[in-house]
């Protein structure tokens, strides 16, 4: 049967070779992920003048610092004499400044060229205009986003809006106080699967009876099929036995102080194209990042996020941990047996999504829009 011959109640997906041609990749790298928002670390990650995180964003590695003032910077991690990457751990701090390990050329952490080897009888380096490569950096939700677009995207059009059509009001996210939480656990997953597969599972909970039974008896609803996010201001409701969003189902910690009783014993879940899931709860939010390092490889950061006397009480958090952990596991799984079949000559003209994946081409029309 032919697309054009296809029942109306089946929309094709992507071609196999988006997943897996290397020439894909590297477009979606230029023009999606070197071009929008993207959320980088986490703001409590760098809390001190000097402490750094690189992400990599696209095709180049960032730093992400606290400046001297306590501001956050972000700066291409390249020196500007001969290009040699300054930042070679993933994490740290410096106490004054950065230094190239190769010609010690230093910069302070606002990005300015302090010194470097008889800098003074070299009047042509200028020090701004050789200092390092700063990034539009703009903080949100308690983390850092950066752009490496010359002519930064709206962010109100772009981030903030998949919050306004996924809940129906931006305020809605505000009650969870997001900025104010604190990590109780980070878990980093390492994922041999294509990006847009992470996504497109997120986005829909066809599979949520097959592979999620703890999901599925904590969130019934989501047994039938249909996902939260197909649904605009819908949050699927606890099931009647069921005290806390937890692995077994039991209580969990008190309510966020904001969170409105319309939002009480609901879960909602966002997703912020290109890279960032939002999954809210009363009284936690676990928020997902992800970091394409190739076609076929995809690194997962997922924060599990609290109010700030749970953490500092040292409370037991691996009830509600273990809950999303055990979905984030099963998902991946299920991404990675996919990913083979994408080479496959059966997959070469994509598959089918039917009815309540819909939304799902959604996001194909944006990907080929974005790639034309």
């Amino acid at each position: 049967m032919t697309a054009t011959e296809q029942p109306s109640s089946l929309i094709s997906t992507l071609g196999g070779h988006y997943y897996t041609d290397p020439a894909v990749f590297a477009a979606e790298q230029a023009r999606i992920f070197e071009q929008m928002w993207f959320c980088a670390v986490r703001s409590s990650d760098v809390p001190n003048p000097g402490d750094f995180r690189t992400v990599t964003v696209g095709r180049e590695s960032v730093i992400v610092s606290r400046a001297r003032d306590g501001s956050l910077k972000a700066f291409l991690n390249v020196c500007r004499h001969r290009g040699a990457r300054l930042c070679t751990t993933e994490s740290g701090t410096v106490k004054r400044a950065f230094q190239c390990p190769y010609h010690a050329w230093t910069y302070g952490l606002d990005g300015k060229l302090i010194a470097a080897p008889n800098l003074t009888s070299m009047p042509d380096v200028d020090r701004v205009e050789y200092g390092l490569t700063t990034v539009h950096l703009r903080e949100w939700l308690g983390y850092a986003w950066i752009t490496l677009a010359e002519d930064p995207p709206s962010f109100a059009d772009t981030v903030q809006s998949a919050v306004t059509e996924r809940l129906g009001d931006l305020s809605a996210i505000d009650g969870y106080e997001i900025d104010e939480l604190e990590v109780g656990r980070r878990i980093r997953y390492e994922v041999k699967a294509n990006w847009k597969l992470i996504i497109e599972n997120f986005m829909e909970c066809y599979h949520c009876a097959t592979i999620h039974p703890e999901l599925t008896e904590v969130l019934p609803e989501f047994a039938d099929g249909y996902a939260a996010q197909y649904y605009v201001g819908h949050g699927a409701e606890f099931g009647s036995e069921i005290d806390g969003f937890t692995v077994d189902g039991s209580e969990g910690f008190d309510k966020l102080a904001g969170v409105s009783a319309d939002q009480d014993r609901r879960y909602y879940a966002i997703t912020i194209r290109p890279q960032v899931f939002i999954n809210l709860v009363p009284d936690h939010v676990i928020i997902h990042r992800m970091y394409p390092m190739a076609p076929d490889l995809t690194i997962v950061e997922c924060d599990w996020l609290y109010a700030k006397q749970v953490v500092a009480e040292g409370r037991d958090v691996s009830r509600s941990v273990e809950l999303f952990h055990r979905v984030n596991e099963q998902d991946f799984d299920a991404c990675e047996r996919c990913q083979p079949a994408m080479s496959s000559r059966a997959y070469a003209k994509g598959g089918v999504l039917v009815p309540s994946e819909h939304h799902i081409g959604q996001f194909h029309d944006w990907v080929e829009r974005v790639l034309e």
